[in-house]
């Protein structure tokens, strides 16, 4: 069977995923759990890059190397990258409780926007360690992180402004001169659901980073580091040079 490459953003109501196979688009899907989105593609050979954190820390002050990368490099738009939850507050369904977790071991706040997506981070962390094959399919991306590759510079506007979507769409079609029609063919298979324009863009653009082209993927960190069960710290994005020295 032929590869799928996959970019998947979570959103109001699930978790969206625009697939590619290796002609072009191929098709959008919502799933209400991670679970069902790796039973539809776990049979097609596929690289899917989702914006969640993957690998999390157990315990300690220091975070992520690839988050503090990821800052870094995007400049004005830093602000798309959340610290996650260590491992064990995703695991909490109340703010308070995840707070007191997170404070007592890390030393740091855990903010209310990392743990709205707490549920998320723990279901794929889930999947991840409990599926072995899954592993080598998921890897965690950022749609910012991979829009400043495309662009070669950061990018001036937000995402959730109409400047900001007129600037990725202008450096999604200088990637692929079909990419308007491709925006406007997931944003359609999204009828009826709540779905932001910018939950399309980001997984549009993940999908594109996904398959392959002439510039090769690369992480941040370029040798990724990894939790306390394997599963690797990083950021995944294309281009042809490492956004980093």
């Amino acid at each position: 069977m032929a590869a799928t490459f996959v970019g998947v953003d979570y959103s109001s109501d699930g978790w969206l995923a625009v697939a590619f196979d290796e002609s072009g688009y191929d098709r959008t899907e919502l799933f209400g759990e991670v679970g069902e989105l790796w039973q539809r593609y776990e049979e097609q050979d596929p690289r899917i890059l989702i914006n969640i954190p993957i690998g999390l820390v157990a315990s300690g002050r220091e975070e992520r190397p690839c988050d503090d990368l990821a800052r870094s490099v995007l400049g004005p738009r830093s602000g798309a990258v959340l610290t996650p939850p260590v491992r064990e507050a995703t695991r909490k369904r109340r703010y308070p409780a995840a707070k007191r977790v997170n404070e007592r071991k890390s030393g740091t706040e855990l903010s209310k926007r990392a743990f709205a997506i707490s549920d998320e981070i723990a279901a794929v962390d889930d999947l991840l360690r409990n599926v072995p094959e899954a592993r080598t399919a998921f890897r965690e991306s950022n749609p910012e992180v991979c829009f400043r590759a495309l662009a070669g510079e950061p990018l001036a506007h937000s995402k959730r402004r109409a400047g900001g979507y007129a600037e990725r769409m202008r450096v999604l079609a200088s990637h692929d001169p079909d990419a308007a029609p491709v925006v406007q063919a997931v944003a359609e298979s999204t009828d009826g659901a709540d779905v932001a324009v910018n939950d399309v863009i980001d997984a549009v653009v993940l999908a594109y980073t996904a398959r392959p082209a002439n510039a090769p993927l690369r992480t941040l960190p370029a040798d990724p580091p990894t939790d306390e069960h394997g599963l690797p710290m990083e950021i995944v994005y294309r281009s042809p040079e490492p956004l980093l020295d």
